[in-house]
């Protein structure tokens, strides 16, 4: 029922109750689509620019250190050069690092990559402190909501808006509450009107 029905049926005299229903349906009549996914789903941290990376290249101590992902997706690493790592897991990392190492300058390398710091995700609306916070591995909607201070009394506390990130067409989409974060996605808490 959108707002217009409202105002008929007010003028046609139809009880409190049913105009409380009515406008329940119009306080959360966010047309966007919904977010299927939930905790757990959305699969393993994919690395991208902006991330904090720990290499050790065993037994190597001059290969081994700390990197950052630069804007273009790829690590600066000694004797090897530039290695792609945007949208590739630490394991994909550390497999073409020890490849590349082993075509001629490391016999047989055992490389560990660990993600130091993770790039950001961002919360805003109907909570006490919105804004930009650190990501941490297994976030959900509600994790998030914490970080930011809680829920303000006006918050809409039962599904979140959230534009992911990874998604190039930035559609905005209705989630549940339960749903996982990861960075650089934008999660919004709506304002409730009851």
């Amino acid at each position: 029922m959108n707002r217009r029905q409202v105002i008929r049926a007010l003028g046609q005299g139809i009880g409190l109750a049913a105009l409380a229903v009515a406008m329940v349906g119009c306080a959360g009549g966010n047309d966007a689509p919904m977010e299927t996914a939930s905790a757990g789903q959305i699969g393993e941290y994919r690395l991208g620019p902006g991330d904090a990376l720990r290499v050790i290249v065993f037994g190597e101590e001059q290969l081994s250190g700390e990197f950052r992902v630069d804007g273009t997706g790829k690590v600066a690493m000694p004797l090897i050069g530039e290695v792609s790592a945007k949208d590739r897991n630490t394991r994909d990392l550390e497999k073409e690092i020890a490849t590349r190492l082993s075509a001629g300058y490391v016999k047989d390398p055992k490389v560990s990559v660990e993600v130091l710091n993770h790039r950001p995700f961002f919360i805003l609306g109907e909570v006490r402190n919105p804004g930009q916070y650190q990501y941490v591995n297994g976030m959900t909607a509600l994790s998030a909501v914490a970080m930011a201070g809680g829920y303000t009394y006006r918050a809409k506390e039962d599904y979140v808006l959230i534009t992911r990130g990874s998604d190039p067409k930035k559609e905005i989409r209705k989630a549940p509450i339960t749903t996982s974060v990861m960075p650089d996605d934008v999660v919004r808490i709506p304002e409730r009107y009851f």
